[in-house]
């Protein structure tokens, strides 16, 4: 039995989780971590990581990326494997998770669906067969209480089109202000807010009279519960070092 500590547990996310986990024989949530520290489970729920005297196997991260500091502080202190999937996440903060990647097991990942990992690899594959003649955009579309944009998702996506480019391409996220034809190194990424939509991500391939596109649609936020839940598993046991889908998705596949 894994005794999981889930922070984030109030919000959206938090509780698809806690539900999710309540069918599950194999693991437990033992404490949450919000900086609301309510109690709407059954598990206790603490503003402060500091405060948890009790024994946990692993971390499972959905929280605000302001509170990242004392999350990896206290995972590092008391040498608890951690899975963030907290989005919003800057390049310094990203860089934070991989420094303590050195001290404990650390799984990051922009996005926690198996299916979005396995059209990325798609994605690789058709850019390095098209990229020479098509135009590559990508459109992400989340529900209006989104903050951040575009979604890490989306970068995710970009940068791993831009693995296998022979040239680095430049991101464009708005093409309002500037008057010109697209260049050809471009990847344009564009961001739609609206409703109750959980996400969907489409990859466009523009060539002369054709259009490839590849595509995902998140139903309910339970696939993104399920993938971390996973993760969550997966690292619990594992050496300190730094994970993602790609080794998740190894481990199922071997």
């Amino acid at each position: 039995m894994k005794r999981i500590i889930l922070s984030g547990c109030n919000g959206k996310m938090g509780h698809v989780i806690a539900q999710t986990l309540s069918g599950r024989d194999d693991c437990v949530i033992v404490a949450g971590f919000d900086i609301n520290s309510a109690m709407k489970e059954s598990f206790p729920v603490l503003s402060d990581p500091q405060q948890f005297d009790g024994n946990a196997d692993v971390i499972i991260d959905f929280s605000n990326p302001s509170f990242l500091p004392k999350l990896l502080a206290f995972a590092k202190a008391r040498h608890i494997p951690a899975v963030i999937a907290t989005t919003g996440m800057s390049d310094e903060q990203i860089e934070q998770i991989k420094a303590a990647s050195k001290e404990i097991p650390v799984f990051f990942s922009f996005n926690m669906s198996l299916g979005v990992n396995l059209l990325v690899e798609l994605a690789k594959k058709a850019a390095a067969v098209l990229s020479d003649s098509f135009d590559i955009e990508i459109i992400e579309m989340h529900h209006n209480q989104k903050i951040d944009a575009p979604s890490g998702t989306a970068i995710m996506f970009a940068d791993g089109i831009s693995s296998v480019l022979a040239q680095k391409p430049e991101y464009v996220y708005d093409r309002h202000n500037v008057r010109k034809k697209r260049e050809k190194n471009e990847i344009g990424i564009h961001s739609v807010r609206g409703g109750t939509i959980s996400g969907e991500h489409e990859i466009i391939f523009a060539g002369k009279d054709e259009i490839v596109t590849l595509k995902h649609s998140a139903m309910s936020k339970e696939i993104f519960a399920t993938g971390a839940i996973n993760a969550a598993m997966f690292l619990s046991d594992k050496a300190p070092g730094f994970y993602d889908m790609s080794d998740l998705v190894a481990s199922i596949g071997g």
